[in-house]
Formats: C-alpha cells, sequence, structure tokens
C-alpha cells in the first residue's frame, strides 16, 4: 500500500459512511407516518457496504481494498399497528398502520455511523501529518 492509497481507502469509507447517515437521516424524518388502509407503509432502509479496490493516484485499480455502498434494502421488520378508531387512515378494526422504523435503533446506528466517520477523519489527519514530517524531513536547512 502506498501513502496516497491510505487517502483513497478512508475516502471510500467517509462516503460509505455518509450514504449511510444519509438513509438514516431518511427514516428518522418518516418514523412517525402513517399511511392509508391498502397502502404500503414506509419500510426503513439499511445500507449494504462490500469491499471494493480503490483507484491509485494513477486512477487504476490497486490491490487495497476500500468500502463501496453496494445498495440499500428495506427491513423486513413488519410495520407497526397502532389502535386509533378516530383517524381517518384507521381500518376497519380501528388501526393505523405506520412505519417500522425504530428511533431507538436508528439514533444508535447514527452514533456507530457518527463515530465510524470521525475515525476516518482522525487517520486522514494523520496520514496527512505523517506525509508532512516525511517531506520537512527532506529539507535542507540552510
Amino acid at each position: 500500500m502506498s501513502g496516497s492509497d491510505i487517502f483513497s481507502i478512508v475516502g471510500s469509507a467517509l462516503a460509505a459512511q455518509n450514504a449511510r447517515m444519509g438513509a438514516i437521516a431518511s427514516n428518522l424524518a418518516n418514523a412517525n407516518s402513517i399511511t392509508p388502509p391498502g397502502a404500503a407503509p414506509y419500510r426503513a432502509h439499511e445500507v449494504v457496504f462490500a469491499a471494493a479496490p480503490v483507484a491509485g493516484m494513477d486512477g487504476a485499480a490497486s490491490a487495497d481494498m476500500g468500502v463501496q455502498v453496494a445498495g440499500t434494502v428495506q427491513s423486513n421488520a413488519p410495520p407497526v399497528q397502532k389502535y386509533d378508531p378516530g383517524s381517518p387512515y384507521a381500518n376497519a378494526k380501528g388501526y393505523v398502520t405506520g412505519s417500522n422504523v425504530s428511533q431507538v435503533n436508528e439514533m444508535v446506528d447514527l452514533i456507530d455511523s457518527s463515530s465510524s466517520y470521525s475515525a476516518s477523519v482522525a487517520v486522514l489527519q494523520q496520514a496527512s501529518r505523517i506525509d508532512q514530517q516525511m517531506l520537512a524531513s527532506f529539507q535542507v536547512a540552510p
């Protein structure tokens, strides 16, 4: 692994966590959504990561592996059924169908994603400091 590959690897990790945080934000925005009878409720989206070769400084793929977003899948958790016979969205039995988003799980995922993002930024900063120190060591003193 060359020194420049670390920037590509960390960059791929940052992009992946950014996509994950976007999905979490969408899930939290729809956490309390309800749907009329017969319509499909909002289902939480989960981002799937996969290992992928990263491009080197010359643009060619290297042997080093980074992270890519392989796609998103919808959670298979059942939708929430809440008894609310006064709602215009209630079915014949008085139940309203809501999204399957768990706000607690989403907040845990957000903390995890944020921590991963911060750790990647710290690695990027350290790699930059090492590069600067290495360049400084080659400078000739006057």
